[in-house]
């Protein structure tokens, strides 16, 4: 029990900034937290969705209400994600070559692909939590949506090479079968708040960035499993919106 909980601290050390307690000098390799992502993800969904509540309880408009959601997520993440996501882009959309690719995703500053990277994916979830408006319903799709899109994470480092043989995707590629497997069953729980249709979107929308990162980069990196998570998020957001309003 002991160690699941130092599993689980080290998964929200990972994925979060929120406070974790301390962890002892044998803590865990992040390939065994992968079965607590989920978890991690339900935290930050419930971070977003009682944020938009507090705005709407307080009378803001929607839109307002949905900035202020995805910035307090944000904030708890620590841009984790969206840091992914805009090296990603940098990356893919200014480098000629694997080696030139990999060296911009490195650099710290960010590029004109990375900021257009970053205003879509704000714009098109705060879009999309606005469209929603009601409190409930935006309340199910932030936390199914954080929970599944952080479940299938692990499959994505499973499937996929290491781009390099250091940095973080090369560590946390050391995930286990049975942490995979119950990081999906978590995560397909988030389905039961967001529902099916949501669901393979999300899928989708990971295959996709997947699919890139394997053609122009050879695998995974850090980077590549955050703008999996973003832009399978937006993908769920964008069906939901379809189905929903």
């Amino acid at each position: 029990m002991s160690r699941r909980l130092a599993e689980l601290q080290v998964a929200v050390m990972l994925l979060s900034r929120l406070p974790a307690g301390r962890v002892g000098d044998d803590a865990p390799g992040m390939g065994r937290t992968a079965w607590a992502w989920p978890l991690v993800g339900a935290l930050i969904g419930s971070i977003t969705a009682g944020a938009y509540a507090a705005c709407h309880a307080l009378g803001l408009p929607a839109a307002l209400a949905a900035l202020v959601a995805l910035s307090a997520g944000i904030f708890a993440t620590g841009a984790l994600h969206e840091d992914g996501l805009a090296d990603l882009a940098d990356g893919c959309g200014g480098g000629h070559d694997r080696a030139r690719k990999l060296e911009i995703m490195r650099d710290s500053r960010i590029g004109s692909y990375g900021v257009l990277a970053l205003i879509l994916s704000v714009a098109l979830r705060a879009g999309a939590m606005s469209t929603l408006a009601d409190p409930a319903q935006v309340a199910l799709a932030a936390v199914g949506l954080a929970i599944v899109t952080r479940g299938w994470l692990p499959m994505w480092l499973y499937l996929l090479p290491p781009a390099r043989d250091d940095g973080l995707g090369r560590g946390a590629a050391q995930v286990t079968k049975a942490a995979m497997g119950v990081a999906l069953a978590l995560g397909l729980a988030g389905l039961v708040l967001a529902g099916p249709g949501a669901g393979l979107a999300t899928l989708a929308g990971g295959a996709v960035v997947a699919g890139i990162a394997q053609r122009q980069l050879g695998g995974q990196t850090g980077d590549v499993l955050g703008a999996i998570q973003q832009v399978s998020e937006i993908t769920g957001w964008l069906v939901l919106v379809a189905l929903w309003a």
